[in-house]
């Protein structure tokens, strides 16, 4: 009866595996970037809430990364949340813990290119919404977020088994790794 037609269609992960699979890609790929420094989890996934409205991911980075390959990554991470009608946001910090905005989620990054673009300083630095006026983060908070997932994984907090388990885990075993290079 395998083979029936009426099959019922595979089951979905729950939100909050789904969220943290995605953040585990994100962070994969963005912690070889030149200039980045911490990535750490923020928000509601460092809850045990069980359905959050999205994945919160602070960067910290050198004050003169150029952003363009960051911001894809944050948009993918935000378009993989999208599918689950989710979303992500990518905080951004320098090193001093400054708060110096999010990036951006348009591709096409220009000054005048969108009338919805909440920017505070818009083109200054391209990919960076330094929307203050909406979202700021405190210092303390980008000092000791709750979860630092890279370069080493850090909890300031007590978290969910499942952020241990699916995100936790296995990058601390990538971090146990030796070095392909040298």
């Amino acid at each position: 009866m395998s083979d029936s037609p009426h099959q019922n269609p595979p089951l979905m992960a729950p939100l909050r595996s789904f969220l943290l699979d995605a953040v585990l890609q994100f962070t994969c790929q963005v912690q070889r970037l030149p200039g980045v420094l911490r990535i750490a989890l923020i928000g509601s996934l460092t809850t045990p809430k069980p359905d959050p409205k999205d994945a919160d991911v602070l960067v910290t980075v050198e004050p003169t990364l150029d952003l363009t390959k960051l911001a894809r990554l944050g948009r993918q991470l935000k378009g993989t949340g999208q599918t689950r009608s989710s979303g992500a946001d990518i905080f951004l910090a320098h090193p001093d813990q400054q708060y110096i905005g999010r990036v951006c989620g348009w591709r096409d990054c220009r000054v005048g290119v969108r009338l919805a673009c909440r920017a505070g300083h818009c083109g200054r630095r391209e990919y960076l919404n330094d929307d203050l006026h909406v979202v700021n983060l405190g210092t303390q908070l980008i000092a000791h977020p709750p979860v630092e997932l890279w370069p080493v994984v850090v909890c300031h907090q007590s978290v969910p088994v499942d952020v241990t388990q699916r995100l936790l885990v296995p990058l601390g075993d990538l971090q146990k790794r030796p070095s392909s290079s040298g």
